[in-house]
């Protein structure tokens, strides 16, 4: 007979609150092709993308972070001092350790809470999601804030053609807090390890400090092989957390995939046969793929525009390097 008191959760979990923060400088493609031979008609046609945001010095992962975190922490109705926990996915902060979390923690106001980085690139934002309902549910934190941020631009080669107009900076956060009534669905999550370096950092920093290259390391990938993988594996994850959520398509109010190329969004949407009262969130095409970032910022640029509304059932997915996936469906706060 275990002598341990049981945990005293709540029975389900919510996102409660959303907020986002986007760079000020608006990058067009026209800066990018200085850099690269192409156009603007072949970039737009590749990825949908037409701006991005690039952040300035002062707009660190921590300070983007915590602008994004403020607002889901006013969206939310809670205090800072609430906050029982912080996680932070990101693989732009360059300190192995200590993890941001902890910095972003103190200048949010949140007291001592448990607090640490996660790496899994652009599926990011669901692993965090699930590890929050999963602290919820389990007792050890009644609001836990969930932040997905990235600095691209200090990762991206301007010199290679295939990646060079995809990435773009900023913050997603929103709290996770206790709800009587199922409101985060099970994730569907995984990875697929034999297919690593489609997505990669191409330079590792020990071998950065040993041999020091002229170029600091920067993100690559085999773009066929990802548009492949996303379009077709990746559909039949969210179709598998749709059916884990017991939710048909026809009952969805919004579809909210990471925000990686539009091209990949309206294949996507046309494997899943999505019904046309869907709204679809297609935020790539002025803020870029912001990794991990991607879907929580167009989650709040839905909901602010009207697009989405309070209550709406959302599917959100997210895939990127390792390679990495997490699928969960949602009701929006």
């Amino acid at each position: 007979m275990s002598k341990i008191k049981p945990s005293q959760g709540a029975p389900y979990a919510r996102i409660m609150g959303v907020g986002g923060y986007r760079p000020t400088r608006v990058v067009p493609n026209e800066v990018i092709l200085e850099t690269i031979d192409s156009s603007d008609e072949w970039i737009r046609s590749r990825s949908g993308i037409a701006t991005r945001h690039w952040a300035s010095e002062e707009e660190t992962v921590a300070a983007m972070s915590v602008e994004a975190s403020g607002k889901a922490i006013a969206d939310a109705g809670i205090t800072p001092s609430q906050i029982g926990a912080v996680i932070v996915s990101t693989v732009s902060h360059f300190k192995q350790t200590p993890a941001i979390a902890t910095e972003i923690a103190h200048k949010v106001g949140a007291g001592k809470p448990a607090a640490f980085d996660i790496s899994a690139g652009c599926a990011g934002f669901g692993y965090g999601l699930t590890l929050a309902k999963g602290m919820i549910v389990e007792g050890s934190a009644e609001y836990v804030l969930v932040i997905g941020v990235e600095r691209l631009s200090d990762l991206t080669d301007l010199s290679d053609r295939a990646t060079a107009f995809l990435f773009g900076d900023g913050a997603g956060a929103v709290i996770v807090g206790p709800s009587k009534v199922p409101a985060i669905g099970p994730t569907v999550w995984g990875s697929e390890g034999d297919k690593s370096d489609t997505i990669k950092q191409t330079v590792a920093w020990d071998t950065f400090h040993a041999e020091r290259p002229e170029k600091f390391p920067a993100i690559t990938q085999e773009g066929q092989a990802v548009f492949r993988w996303a379009v077709f594996e990746m559909a039949k994850v969210a179709q598998q957390a749709l059916d884990a959520a017991g939710i048909a398509p026809q009952d969805l109010d919004v579809f909210i995939p990471h925000q990686a190329n539009m091209r990949i969004i309206d294949s996507m949407v046309k494997t899943l046969k999505l019904p046309e009262h869907v709204t679809v969130a297609r935020d790539v095409e002025t803020t870029g793929n912001t990794s991990a970032a991607s879907i929580p910022l167009a989650m709040e640029r839905l909901l602010a525009t009207g697009q989405a509304k309070s209550g709406d059932t959302a599917l959100v997915i997210g895939f990127g390097a390792g390679l990495v996936y997490a699928a969960t469906v949602v009701t929006l706060p």
